[in-house]
């Protein structure tokens, strides 16, 4: 037990206590008031930590503390309950919420300062109370976890879920998602959910909605606009640019988070955004190939082979990180490799072994704009004739959610080719788009 820890039992201190701290450091002697938050995981335990009452959080030495006084306790939290409790309105469009982690849709704390998830209906509508003029919302927490813990078995439960929610009569689906790994589980579900018809949305936020410059509020609207929309595919919806003008759809397969925390962090790559939204309500499309709503029942084709491997060249790379995954039994590659989609030379001799034990390996490019052509050097034509498949102008994260849903169809190496060279969602533009560039 830490110091911290130690001093808390022993003064009877919870989280969540409103305290008095006398406090003597190098003769001064200080008085705070505030609320006890948890300690910091991370920190040496020797430090007590309250939220004061301007909002700031300071830490407070043990030692240091002459006197506590709690004047008022916590109050027990109960549990959330995560139930529909507002009637349906017949006129307007169903649309349900499915939470997996992130802050996109939260509520604060402030006894604690902590944030939590708001999935009750009526906490949805006092946080962004604008979505029920929007449609009927029904919300459901499927599971809540920081999204770099995202792996490839949620996908199928986030699946499963949206296609339950669809063929029982939602007219669309948002999925409430950490910004980190957005794009691979929205790829996940193009590939997945078969037959779609109805409108998938993932959405996040940037910045936590404790935080006047959050973008959570309008992530959601745009969303639910966008899930009520004439379209039919799985779709990310984010902020268009760092204002509060509009949102972006980007088609799941195409789009990449290109900043740490820009509110309009997402990009479509290769291609132009779906659509334009406004949280008022005006939709504009930017592009006609989509896909528009039907009411066909989906389906979810979760055949996944998770011992695949997303594989960075990087100078001085050597062949043992080929041989590795070879060794370990994986049954695909996808490299990101230098420029036209490269590796070093020596490294070829390890590829083509990959390939002649059964490794399906892929090629593509870190550059993420423009496309991999394995035929303009000495060294692409190598990499062909060794077996890896160039992957056009697919980004690293989708070739790789890609490999791991055809391997889980097929291991017959002409056919794990034409899967992956045939365009399913709409993760391969047909030509090379020159309006597209990021600048």
């Amino acid at each position: 037990m830490r110091k911290v820890e130690r001093f808390m039992k022993e003064k009877n201190l919870e989280v969540g206590d409103y305290v008095r701290i006398i406090e003597k450091e190098n003769g001064n002697t200080s008085v705070y008031e505030g609320v006890v938050m948890n300690p910091y995981e991370l920190s040496s335990g020797e430090t007590l930590t309250l939220k004061l009452d301007n909002g700031y959080n300071i830490g407070i030495l043990v030692d240091q503390i002459l006197e506590v006084e709690i004047i008022e306790k916590a109050r027990p939290r109960g549990e959330i309950s995560f139930t529909e409790v507002f009637p349906k309105k017949p006129e307007l469009p169903n649309v349900a919420i499915l939470g997996t982690g992130g802050t996109i849709a939260s509520r604060i704390d402030y006894k604690t300062g902590a944030v939590h998830a708001a999935f009750t209906a009526e906490e949805l509508a006092k946080a962004v109370p604008e979505i029920f003029e929007i449609a009927n919302i029904t919300p459901k927490l499927i599971f809540n976890i920081m999204s770099e813990d995202m792996k490839p078995e949620y996908w199928v439960k986030i699946a499963q879920g949206v296609a339950s929610m669809l063929n029982n009569g939602e007219d669309g689906v948002i999925i409430t998602h950490g910004t980190d790994t957005m794009a691979y589980t929205a790829s996940a579900l193009s590939f997945m959910l078969r037959d779609l018809g109805k409108p998938v949305i993932l959405v996040g936020s940037q910045r936590s909605s404790d935080r006047p410059s959050s973008d959570a509020a309008m992530n959601l609207i745009c969303s639910v606009r966008m899930a009520t929309a004439d379209f039919g595919e799985v779709a990310i919806v984010m902020h268009g640019e760092t204002g509060d003008t509009y949102c972006l759809a980007h088609r799941g397969t195409k789009a990449r988070k290109m900043h740490t925390s820009r509110r309009d962090a997402f990009r479509s790559i290769n291609d132009v955004p779906i659509a334009k939204i406004w949280p008022e309500g005006k939709i504009e499309f930017l592009r006609d190939d989509y896909r528009r709503r039907t009411d066909s029942e989906v389906w979810v084709d979760d055949e996944m082979e998770e011992k695949v491997a997303l594989v960075k060249v990087f100078p001085g790379i050597q062949p043992e990180v080929i041989d590795f995954f070879v060794d370990k039994g994986y049954k695909g590659l996808v490299i990101e490799g230098t420029g036209l989609g490269h590796v070093p030379t020596y490294v070829i001799d390890s590829i083509k072994r990959a390939t002649e034990e059964g490794v399906t390996v892929c090629m593509t490019s870190q550059c993420l704009y423009g496309r991999v052509n394995l035929n303009v050097y000495s060294t692409g034509r190598r990499l062909l004739k060794a077996g890896v498949i160039p992957c056009e102008d697919m980004l690293p994260e989708t070739a790789y959610v890609k490999l791991m849903w055809v391997l889980g169809h097929t291991d017959d190496p002409k056919e794990v080719r034409e899967m992956m060279l045939t365009n399913y969602a709409g993760e391969i533009t047909p030509y090379t788009r020159f309006d597209t560039f990021l600048r």
